[in-house]
Order: C-alpha cells, then sequence, then structure tokens
C-alpha cells in the first residue's frame, strides 16, 4: 500500500519458469475493496484501478525476452487470458487455481501435491522477505509508488544474481 491501507497497490511480476529469474515488475495503483472502502471513499475519494495499464506496460517490455510459442502460466484471474493472447498471441496460456500450503513452510508441498505455480509464488515470497515495504505488518510503508518501483528493481538485479551464482 501507498502510505496507508486506503491507497492500496499492485505488483505485477513475470519470472521464468524454472530459473525463478524476475523477468519484469510493474507497480500499480489499484481501488480498495476491503472493509476499508467506505472510509477511503471518504477520505481520498475515489481511486482508479490501473493493473490494466500495468499489465499492459510489463507485456510489452517483456515481449522481446518470450519465445513466440511460449507457455504462460498465471493464476486464474479473468482479465489474464484477454492480455496474453493480445500480446503473446502463438503462447499457449495455462491456468491455475491457488491453493494453499498443508503446512507452513512447506513450499511446493500443497494439499493436492506439486504447485504449478512455486517458482512464482516464491519469488513473491522472497519479495515479500527482502524487501521491507512489502513485510505483512511494518512501519516502513511506501510513500510512492515509483519508489517502491525503485526498491523493487535493487532486488530484482539482487535476486537475478544471486541465481547465477547457485547456477
Amino acid at each position: 500500500f501507498e502510505h496507508t491501507k486506503c491507497k492500496p497497490l499492485s505488483i505485477t511480476l513475470a519470472v521464468e519458469y524454472k530459473a525463478r529469474r524476475i523477468l519484469g515488475f510493474e507497480v500499480s495503483q489499484m481501488s480498495v475493496k476491503s472493509t476499508l472502502a467506505q472510509i477511503a471513499l471518504k477520505k481520498y475519494g475515489p481511486r482508479k484501478d490501473l493493473r490494466f495499464f500495468g499489465r499492459r506496460k510489463l507485456f510489452k517490455s517483456i515481449k522481446p525476452l518470450i519465445h513466440s510459442q511460449a507457455v504462460i502460466k498465471s493464476d486464474q484471474n479473468p482479465h489474464y487470458p484477454k492480455d496474453v493472447m493480445r500480446d503473446f498471441p502463438g503462447a499457449s496460456h495455462e491456468k491455475f487455481k491457488g491453493r494453499k500450503a498443508c503446512v507452513v513452510g512447506q513450499g511446493e508441498l500443497k494439499k493436492i501435491g506439486y504447485d504449478p505455480l512455486f517458482s512464482l509464488n516464491h519469488t513473491c515470497a522472497m519479495f515479500r522477505a527482502h524487501v521491507n515495504r512489502l513485510f505483512r505488518r511494518t512501519w516502513c510503508t511506501t510513500k510512492k509508488s515509483e519508489r517502491l518501483s525503485y526498491h523493487l528493481a535493487i532486488y530484482a538485479v539482487y535476486h537475478n544474481q544471486s541465481l547465477k551464482k547457485v547456477a
């Protein structure tokens, strides 16, 4: 969120499946849909949902990195299929239902077995663990969304270089 939970932000993230390399991300403003919606509307006014533009910008930036017949995996967000078809017409898109882990800390061991979105979910967890602005409960909040983008960019470079050292 941006300064207050009444101003939520969304991070759209693209991760290479096997290598877990961060290909790109985009921070977007979104509207409030929680119990804070009435408070947010009264205090800050209506807030535009700009996630669509964030997805378009991300997909445009990673298009040169993606093979024309790639397999793109995502959760079941209803907006993704149309965006993927538009920007990656030759790619196939696989959607997976999000699932919770059976035991805390078990990673890809889900109640039903293998997690097909493990590389994405793990990378999101790494972002939350290493970028203090993304901690679940924190005093360190983002005052401006562009500053969050800068912080994420620094971590993405570190993350990708760390993967090269391990491989």
